[in-house]
């Protein structure tokens, strides 16, 4: 299905997600080469270490202290989170921190697959592109249990792991 900006945005509003940014590509098949995993994944640890300046999104995901630690620390991803690519690598998308974001695996991840596939070979491809590394929909941010605590509280251990890697 071809879309034009205005029924993408249309289209990701019908899905929960109407404050999520589109960019207009046109899909040009590219080769992609055999060691790209190994890459990728050491490509999500340094996204997960680069995350200590997404305190406040982060925040609004309401993770424990340990999953939260795990993440910023680049040891694990917590449960039903997915990293994405901007662009996929078969189109052209760069191996790069700068290429890839985080949201929720269920339901953002499912919902924006499902808007990509149902734009299936059309000329123009209107993929996600949020304006932060972490995507939380502007349709859940009613925020976590911890209110501004949790965010104060995890700006805290982020503003210390920081200074400890001399990002400060």
């Amino acid at each position: 299905m071809q879309l034009n900006q205005e029924s993408a945005q249309r289209r990701l509003t019908d899905m929960n997600m109407g404050d999520m940014p589109v960019l207009e590509i046109r899909p040009v098949p590219t080769r992609v080469d055999s060691d790209w995993f190994v890459k990728y994944k050491k490509l999500c640890h340094e996204f997960m270490l680069s995350l200590t300046d997404s305190i406040q999104e982060l925040a609004f995901m309401n993770l424990t202290q340990d999953e939260f630690m795990a993440l910023i620390s680049g040891h694990s991803m917590p449960q039903n989170t997915s990293i994405r690519f901007r662009i996929p690598l078969v189109w052209g998308g760069a191996l790069s921190t700068d290429n890839l974001f985080m949201c929720w695996t269920f339901p953002q991840s499912q919902r924006l697959d499902k808007f990509i596939l149902e734009q299936s070979g059309a000329q123009t491809v209107w993929l996600p592109n949020p304006t932060q590394k972490v995507y939380i929909s502007a349709h859940d941010t009613a925020g976590g249990d911890g209110g501004n605590a949790t965010a104060d509280r995890l700006s805290q251990m982020a503003a210390q792991i920081a200074a400890s890697r001399g990002m400060e």
